[in-house]
């Protein structure tokens, strides 16, 4: 059965999406822990990260980083947090959070956004890319 994110990926399920290229794709956390929370995933479906072929990995690494890199210039932070919790969706996928404080990598919490949010954001991190 698909993961909920390969769904994504296929366009069955609906996302605010940040970035894509031919082996990944970015989206905002719908239960983000600060306004930006994305999570960036590979298209090929794999539970865990290490389980990833090295060169998956590493081009994860630079996709991540890339959109890292967007969202300092397009969401008002001290700087990008990284994590890989991976236990919410058996696919693959980088948190990438805006950091203000410690408290904003607290995945035990979230903030509310609407849609007309969610968007903004989206096309603001899409456009620094």
């Amino acid at each position: 059965m698909a993961s909920l994110f390969t769904k994504i990926i296929r366009g069955e399920v609906p996302a605010y999406k940040v970035a894509e290229d031919s082996m990944f794709l970015a989206f905002l956390d719908i239960s983000p822990n600060a306004k930006g929370h994305t999570l960036c995933i590979p298209k090929k479906e794999v539970d865990k990260i290490f389980d990833l072929e090295e060169e998956w990995y590493q081009e994860l690494m630079r996709f991540s980083r890339k959109v890292a890199i967007a969202m300092e210039k397009a969401i008002p932070c001290k700087r990008v947090g990284m994590a890989v919790v991976g236990l919410e969706v058996p696919h693959v996928h980088v948190h990438l959070i805006p950091l203000n404080e410690m408290s904003d990598m607290d995945f035990s919490k979230s903030i509310d956004l609407n849609e007309e949010e969610f968007k903004e954001i989206a096309e603001s991190i899409n456009v620094n890319l």
